[in-house]
């Protein structure tokens, strides 16, 4: 088992180097580290996420696993107003370098084939683990955020004339009285 000596978890990660060993990482990410993440957020502080990763060989099946705990602050879609959405989830993924290796999963685990996910860089695989985590992340933060209760922010322009709607049978009532 070895564990990462960077203080910032790397954006890729070499599986030729890392596959066969356990990589392990832990520590506090700045929102900062996902861009676009940081694309949706307000502009407000935020704080670092809680975070911790593996990747790790179990029965021939390569596994990311990773947990991330923070608060995002979006914007409320119904009162339009800041929102804190609290993220703590945890993710296992399988990294299948062939189809055949379905078979070896139970029907609810989540996978992902390494031929769409790893580029190659001088005869080494590179996985961009960065945004394999972005994207998960992204997945976990709602559509559209909003209060548990809330008003809708609703600005009436001019007054607002009700009339009494037409009864579309008035026509006929006409016809009968003929």
């Amino acid at each position: 088992m070895t564990d990462s000596i960077s203080t910032e978890l790397i954006k890729k990660i070499d599986l030729s180097k890392w596959s066969e060993q356990e990589f392990k990482w832990s520590g506090n990410l700045s929102i900062n580290y996902f861009t676009r993440i940081c694309a949706e957020l307000l502009d407000k502080p935020h704080d670092d996420l809680k975070f911790d990763c593996q990747l790790k060989r179990v029965s021939n099946v390569l596994w990311l696993t990773f947990n991330a705990d923070g608060t995002f602050w979006l914007e409320c879609q119904r009162c339009l107003q800041p929102v804190a959405i609290q993220l703590n989830k945890s993710h296992e993924i399988a990294l299948l370098e062939a189809e055949s290796q379905v078979s070896a999963l139970d029907e609810d685990d989540d996978y992902l084939m390494l031929d769409e996910l790893v580029a190659m860089d001088q005869k080494k695989q590179l996985l961009d683990l960065s945004m394999l985590i972005e994207d998960e992340l992204l997945l976990d933060l709602p559509i559209a955020p909003k209060h548990v209760d809330c008003e809708m922010a609703v600005k009436q322009v001019g007054e607002i004339i009700e009339e009494e709607p037409e009864n579309p049978f008035a026509a006929l009532a006409g016809l009968k009285s003929h």
